[in-house]
C-alpha cells in the first residue's frame, strides 16, 4: 500500500465525522459564516465587500457539498 492510499485510509473516519457534524449543524455553521462576514465587512468599512461575499459563498457551497455527501443525489451546483 502506497503512502497516499495509507493516508487516505487513516483519514476516512475523520472525513465521515466532519460530514456528520456538518449535517447536524449546517444551519449554525451558515449563520456563523454570515456573522463573521458581516463583522469583517464592517471592520474593513466595506472596502472588500465583493471579496468577502465571494468567499462566504464559496464556503457555504463547500459546506453544502460536505454535509450532503450521503444524500445519494448530486451535490448542488456551484456558481
Amino acid at each position: 500500500m502506497g503512502f497516499l492510499e495509507n493516508l487516505k485510509a487513516k483519514l476516512a473516519p475523520a472525513k465521515d465525522k466532519v460530514s456528520d457534524f456538518a449535517q447536524q449543524h449546517e444551519d449554525k455553521i451558515g449563520q456563523g459564516l454570515d456573522k463573521v462576514a458581516k463583522t469583517v465587512d464592517e471592520k474593513t468599512k466595506g472596502k472588500y465587500s465583493d471579496k468577502i461575499h465571494t468567499g462566504t459563498g464559496k464556503a457555504k457551497d463547500a459546506l453544502d457539498r460536505i454535509s450532503h455527501k450521503d444524500d445519494g443525489g448530486t451535490p448542488p451546483p456551484t456558481t
